[in-house]
């Protein structure tokens, strides 16, 4: 299948043969569908703090924050061509809906109004008579394109979200703003940004910019670090009959396999704990204050269920009650953890029953938000069968389940919530050992879609969702958060929401 020079050019990108030879496989026999048994709810898989309780969990979240090592993990998109995809076909080939005629009417409520006027007068343009005129198109050329803001070739990070009273922020610097009002331990902010290497360089000249400002409102001092997807984690094309896709030179394709991709970059990160969100969701300062408090939230339970794991870890060398402390245990897993042993279980010895739950306890933890379904795409929160038969909580995409089943699909439309990509998680053992995350990935959960190239039809391959299958084999609890807290722009008309705009 391989000549000599595919051999070589497969050492040069860095990834195993035999991986390639099991990427291959996987197109032939595809991935499989996850089992889920049952949605989960609140009281039923998802926690729900009592708003009498927040202040609680908050003030203990402050407690342990000075002792701790804190992390913001900010995976950080590319090009925002999608946000822009109606103003793209509008500019190019004069197709316009109702988003353009929205954003043309709406223009002035953009932050980044003043920016466009600039970049237009120094070519010699009124935006004001352009307004006037309806010269949409001119406006669109120079919001999307270099002679412009360039904005249809930057990513999100960097594009202006939000105007006050006084200034504008960009994405990034909204990140900065909230990452100081939870992620700060004794006055240190810990950062790290997932790049494009080709927006590396802006992303830092950005921040460093505007960094002494953060630092001075807040108080505080940012480690700000940055990293790549890695040619490592790329994944074989092939063609439509699962044979190598090459290139016109007759290379082969390698392609960035998604977001589950991170999770090499993510295992290179060390902390207590980790909070994570997407570039897109961010709030600005008058709903800063819900955000901050779930967040501290989140973490305080995190901390708390990790200290749960810890002590049922040291029942385990110290315990002699051997059938209590399987009693224990099988009660905790079932009812906190919501992890259900394999169907045999009853059947093992105490000894192995004991080597389960060791195995089971030394794992990574992750809370997860979970927001009230309002038709916004994401993963859900489900009960489901993993492949060493026990049941647990997962984050389940539809793609992953057998929608023509109709008792899968019965239990998918039962799903309440989903995952906005709210984290706060633990990469540390018990001894403060940093865990290897690619240890804890189900490699069965990874997605097959079909794409061109050159205009030939080719079948790519992403590697496990980072938040889904990457994250699979980890303890997990999902906690209801409102939904004000998860405000993502997915398009530019979203800036125009009511949650992102009239706080200036």
């Amino acid at each position: 299948m391989f000549s000599q020079t595919d051999l070589q050019q497969i050492q040069k990108q860095g990834v195993p043969l035999d991986t390639v030879q099991t990427q291959i496989q996987y197109f032939v026999d595809g991935f499989p569908y996850m089992n889920v048994i049952k949605a989960a709810t609140v009281g039923d898989g998802i926690v729900r703090v009592a708003e009498d309780k927040l202040g609680e969990y908050v003030a203990a979240f402050d407690a342990q924050a000075p002792h701790a090592d804190l992390l913001k993990f900010v995976p950080a998109s590319g090009a925002a061509t999608r946000m822009f995809k109606s103003l793209f076909a509008f500019k190019d080939h004069a197709k316009t809906d109702p988003e353009v005629v929205q954003y043309c009417a709406q223009l002035k409520k953009f932050a980044f109004f003043e920016d466009l006027k600039n970049a237009m007068q120094a070519s010699g343009l009124d935006i004001e008579a352009c307004i006037q005129q309806q010269d949409y198109q001119t406006i669109t050329a120079y919001l999307l394109e270099t002679k412009g803001l360039d904005y249809g070739n930057l990513p999100k990070g960097l594009l202006k979200f939000h105007a006050y009273a006084t200034t504008t922020r960009t994405a990034v610097e909204e990140h900065l703003a909230d990452g100081a009002q939870y992620a700060n331990s004794n006055g240190k902010v810990m950062l790290h940004f997932t790049v494009s290497p080709e927006h590396r360089l802006r992303f830092e000249e950005l921040i460093e910019r505007v960094r002494p400002v953060y630092e001075a409102q807040y108080g505080v001092v940012y480690s700000i670090s940055y990293s790549e997807q890695k040619p490592t984690t790329d994944t074989i094309a092939v063609n439509p009959d699962n044979t190598p896709f090459r290139n016109a030179d007759g290379t082969l394709l390698f392609r960035p396999a998604g977001h589950g991709a991170l999770l090499a970059n993510l295992n290179d990160q060390d902390a207590d704990v980790v909070f994570t969100k997407n570039i897109d969701n961010v709030v600005p300062d008058n709903i800063k204050p819900i955000m901050v408090a779930y967040k501290k939230v989140l973490a305080a339970l995190l901390l708390d269920y990790q200290a749960q794991i810890f002590d049922f870890q040291d029942e385990l060398e110290s315990r002699d009650d051997v059938p209590g402390l399987i009693d224990d245990l099988t009660h905790f897993f079932g009812t906190v953890l919501c992890t259900l042993p394999p169907a045999n279980f009853s059947t093992r010895t105490n000894a192995e029953k004991l080597a389960f739950f060791r195995a089971k306890l030394n794992r990574p933890v992750r809370v997860c938000g979970m927001v009230k379904n309002v038709g916004e795409p994401g993963g859900g929160p489900f009960w489901a069968q993993n492949p060493d038969d026990t049941v647990s909580l997962q984050v389940v995409e539809s793609a992953q389940i057998d929608l023509t089943n109709p008792a899968q699909k019965a239990i998918f439309d039962e799903a309440t919530h989903f995952n906005p990509v709210d984290l706060v998680f633990s990469m540390r053992d018990k001894n403060g050992q940093k865990f290897d995350l690619m240890q804890f990935r189900d490699p069965l959960t990874g997605f097959i879609s079909a794409k061109s190239k050159d205009g030939k039809d080719l079948k790519a391959q992403e590697l496990p969702g980072l938040w889904n299958g990457s994250m699979a084999d980890w303890n997990t609890i999902f906690v209801e958060v409102p939904l004000i807290t998860f405000n993502p722009v997915k398009s530019v008309k979203d800036l125009l929401r009511p949650e992102h705009q009239g706080f200036a």
